[in-house]
């Protein structure tokens, strides 16, 4: 009963547009950033290594390697400030979370491409 009324009530914030991507797949999520009375779309691209929650406060967390340095960002998936999620690539993956990609450096970051018929229609 209470799910069911929180469902309802969050329903009207959810995106209608959210695109289809897994763990593993390299995005590029173009932000909407505030500056002063600015405003200005920053993309910010890696590689996807975890999902969390349901409903309205879903989350996904994506990686990358800056100047050696790996950094990641936690994006609320239904969030007025992410304009865009593209999926650039798919990668080959056998589990939900890929938190051992903190470990690797360079070449060992990159997943094996997926080649099968989701990755086609998207």
């Amino acid at each position: 009963m209470k799910t069911e009324l929180l469902d309802k009530v969050e329903s009207k914030s959810f995106k209608k547009d959210t695109p289809y991507f897994e763990i593993g797949d390299t995005v590029e999520v173009a932000c909407r950033i505030k500056e002063g009375d600015k405003e200005r779309i920053q993309v910010f691209s890696g590689t996807v290594i975890a999902r969390k929650g349901r409903g309205i406060n879903s989350t996904f967390t994506v990686r990358r390697i800056v100047a050696g340095e790996g950094v990641e960002r936690v994006f609320p998936v239904h969030s007025p400030n992410i304009t865009d999620i593209k999926a650039t690539r798919s990668g080959k993956t056998r589990r939900a979370k890929l938190y051992y990609l903190r470990e690797r450096t360079g070449k060992a970051t990159k997943l094996a491409q997926e080649h099968s018929e989701h990755t086609v229609a998207r």
